[in-house]
């Protein structure tokens, strides 16, 4: 997970944010590796990045073979985990219903 944050910090493509990554998930037999990633801004800048992650897939391929050491390097696909957002939305709401029950009884 680390050496992927790392080449994600050197890709240079406009698209592509702030991008944290959440969680990485690789088949049994190492071929293929779903990294999940959480991308700051609205929906459009959210796509945006996704799709850029996914233009630089192969480049991230080549740069994690340099990094380490596998017999197979996996194929990366990068997916929107949006678990951040959602649970920021979760705490909204829960301070939505404290507030309004402080409200009805000071």
């Amino acid at each position: 997970m680390e050496s992927i944050s790392d080449i994600l910090r050197r890709l240079k493509d406009p698209r592509i944010g702030f991008v944290s990554i959440t969680e990485v998930e690789v088949s049994p037999d190492l071929r293929h590796a779903r990294v999940f990633v959480s991308v700051m801004g609205d929906a459009n800048e959210r796509k945006e990045a996704l799709t850029g992650l996914n233009n630089a897939s192969g480049f991230v391929r080549h740069e994690l073979s340099n990094s380490i050491r596998l017999r197979h390097i996996p194929d990366i696909h990068f997916r929107l985990d949006d678990s951040l957002e959602r649970g920021a939305h979760l705490i909204s709401l829960i301070n939505q219903v404290n507030k309004a029950d402080e409200e009805k009884n000071p």
